[in-house]
């Protein structure tokens, strides 16, 4: 006899409807069978690589973008943050002639104090983060293309291919591996380990409760001990982080960077976290949730291709999914606090 069958039904099903992440679990299943049937070429082996290649880019960045706002906060600078470091990265290693290692280091480095930036900011100023981020956001897409075209003559950056310690960035950041059919990017398991990552965090840390608390009510939260200002920080710490493994991943995939990408993912990064659950309140939501909301994306952008439909369709699609997950969640935290 299971723990799971001494519960009783009406208890489990309380249990069921309290997760955040239920709602993106039922679009998911109903995204993955529509496609089965409209595409043909979607159950092959080499198709669900791709999948969870476009969803794992999203889901990097998804993963930390929901704890923030479980936190009670954006960050709008997420998306060109990863193309910062990236060419942080390049242009350090391509102009020092330095081993490739050293920019990538220097690159965590001035990432993470951006990310530090962030917080320490909201905290002092007290604006919303949809000001200060955006402000980031701007001064980051003009420093992108402007220290670009003023170091390199042009819009994308040298090649770094031949140079010293590449091969073996290249394998950490931007490798693949096969397992059977399936050919999975590494960054597959980046997605995977930070997923498992940030669910530990929030569910069996005292930081995890200091995040809820602080997107719950951060006075309340404050009066009681919790370290706001410190919790919320690091968490845009969290968010530069990933964006530097995204921005490696970019860098090490072409060994060229192009200024201008990113502008507008940080978009996707909040849009996964809603389909998977996250309250733009604060205070609910997942990060498996987050990597259900990515998985719908990269199911989405691809099945659309296998279905030889028109891609401008795509973000129609998109948006339809944002309307009805936030609805579908909307009713089951309904059902969940009518069961209390």
């Amino acid at each position: 006899m299971t723990a799971d069958s001494l519960v009783p039904p009406r208890r489990l099903g309380r249990r069921l409807f309290s997760r955040p992440e239920l709602g993106a679990v039922v679009g998911a299943v109903a995204v993955f069978v529509f496609f089965s049937v409209v595409a043909d070429s979607f159950l092959r082996p080499a198709s669900l690589g791709t999948v969870l290649y476009a969803a794992s880019t999203i889901g990097i960045m998804a993963v930390p973008v929901a704890l923030l706002m479980i936190g009670g906060e954006f960050d709008l600078s997420a998306g060109v943050l990863v193309t910062s470091s990236a060419l942080v990265s390049s242009m350090f290693s391509y102009q020092m002639t330095a081993n490739v290692w050293v920019g990538v280091g220097v690159s965590l480095l001035v990432t993470l104090a951006i990310g530090f930036l962030n917080g320490i900011m909201l905290a002092r100023t007290k604006l919303p983060s949809f000001i200060i981020t955006l402000g980031t956001f701007l001064m980051l897409t003009g420093l992108n293309l402007g220290l670009t075209k003023l170091i390199d003559g042009t819009v994308s950056t040298k090649s770094i291919a031949d140079m010293e310690g590449f091969a073996s960035a290249r394998a950490l950041f931007a490798s693949h591996l096969t397992i059977g059919d399936v050919d999975l990017q590494v960054t597959v398991l980046w997605w995977i380990a930070l997923v498992a990552v940030g669910t530990w965090v929030l569910l069996r840390t005292r930081a995890g409760n200091w995040i809820f608390a602080s997107g719950g009510g951060p006075d309340a939260a404050r009066a009681v001990g919790v370290p706001v200002t410190r919790t919320k920080t690091g968490l845009y710490m969290a968010v530069a982080f990933c964006a530097w493994i995204s921005g490696q991943h970019l860098l090490f995939s072409f060994d060229v960077v192009q200024s201008g990408e990113g502008i507008g993912n940080e978009f996707l990064y909040i849009i996964a976290a809603v389909i998977g659950g996250c309250l733009m309140t604060g205070g609910y939501g997942s990060a498996i949730g987050s990597a259900v909301g990515a998985f719908i994306f990269g199911m989405t952008s691809k099945g659309i291709v296998y279905a030889e439909w028109n891609p401008d369709w795509f973000k129609f699609f998109l948006g339809a999914m944002l309307l009805l997950a936030t609805l579908l969640n909307a009713w089951v935290r309904k059902r969940a606090e009518a069961a209390k």
